[in-house]
């Protein structure tokens, strides 16, 4: 028997891009004719697959339903206008038919496939960190940098603090102090276990009244959270890779759940890297909070706020106003723009 050929990674893609176009056909040379929906309703979406998506109504939590070629882009968390079908033959309960106005949109930046729209309507972000994998302030300062950017509120949450114990005393220092640091700035810090049920108390007071979203890197615990928040959802759940000591992939694409106390909860992949690409270094300076002060304020107008005289941002740091934390995560952000921005062609991204 010949052996099998491995296929590189654009190869791959170009094969996933083919059959995504073949179903997508598929699904769009279904017509419905108008005789054979009801009135418009409202409705949510829930998760989306492909050409159908999970809607909820006030009384139906779940009804699946095609999406009209027309709908360009649709996400959890959108409002949508669908019809359903006078009479159903299968599981499909209607099509989907446009999408509401929405009043914010997390998006992931990614390499090969441009700008993702991940969730909409959001107003609060739960950034979910760890001590396992290894804690990042540099994952959290990007996802700080996402949430001012769309102007949504963060909230910082460390999970498996229960954790923290099995580290070197090094590592709980660095822990502790950028921990202290967003505090100081004015973000919401919580400390949390999911294996620790009374931890999680003023998380479940935040969640109340807000539709919030749980991002992080892939192994810090978002469904495990998500799971000990909603303990009725089961959200599937993986460990740490002992080989990588990364976390692996469990959630595959964005989930809305309701809140029984009030409120609303959407579960999202996890991720290795967030990008922030997609925006100008001006834009992401201006999403440093306490960096805005300073904005403006240096001798040059082209400061990289390096080593460049009479640099407001350092000056700061020397006069100790700001931590040299954030400055050195603000960089490595510019940096990894400059290595890994895609070109104009790619960055127009897919349509969602």
């Amino acid at each position: 028997m010949a052996k099998q050929r491995k296929l590189n990674k654009g190869q791959l893609r170009r094969i996933r891009s083919n059959q995504e176009k073949r179903i997508h056909r598929s699904d769009n040379e279904l017509d419905v004719p108008d005789a054979v929906l009801e009135n418009s309703e409202a409705g949510i979406v829930v998760s989306r697959f492909g050409q159908q998506a999970i809607i909820c109504t006030e009384s139906e939590p779940a009804l699946r339903c095609h999406i009209r070629r027309a709908v360009d882009s649709l996400v959890c968390g959108d409002e949508v206008v669908w019809r359903r079908f006078k009479q159903r033959s299968d599981d499909i309960a209607g099509v989907i038919e446009a999408v509401q106005p929405r009043r914010s949109l997390l998006s992931r930046p990614d390499y090969y496939d441009g700008v993702k729209p991940v969730a909409a309507n959001v107003d609060q972000i739960l950034i979910i960190s760890s001590v396992l994998p290894a804690f990042s302030s540099q994952i959290i300062d990007r996802y700080l940098v996402a949430c001012e950017d769309i102007e949504v509120t963060p909230v910082i949450v460390l999970n498996k603090a229960d954790l923290t114990a099995t580290l070197t005393p090094e590592e709980q220092r660095d822990i502790t102090e950028a921990l202290a640091v967003y505090r100081a700035i004015g973000y919401e810090v919580l400390e949390v276990s999911a294996k620790q049920p009374e931890s999680l108390s003023a998380l479940q007071q935040l969640l109340d009244g807000h539709v919030s979203i749980v991002v992080g890197q892939s192994g810090v615990g978002k469904s495990s959270l998500v799971n000990a928040l909603l303990p009725n959802i089961d959200a599937e759940v993986s460990p740490v890779s002992d080989n990588s000591g990364l976390g692996q992939h469990t959630t595959t694409v964005a989930t809305r759940y309701v809140v029984p106390t009030g409120g609303v909860l959407i579960d999202s992949p996890g991720i290795r890297e967030f990008a922030l690409w997609h925006l100008d270094p001006e834009r992401v300076a201006w999403c440093y909070k306490d960096f805005r002060p300073y904005l403006g304020q240096c001798k040059f107008r082209d400061c990289k706020h390096i080593d460049d005289p009479g640099c407001a941002l350092q000056e700061g740091l020397e006069s100790g106003e700001l931590h040299a934390l954030r400055l050195y995560n603000f960089h490595k952000i510019i940096e990894s723009m400059a290595i890994k921005k895609p070109s104009r062609a790619t960055s127009r991204g897919k349509k969602t």
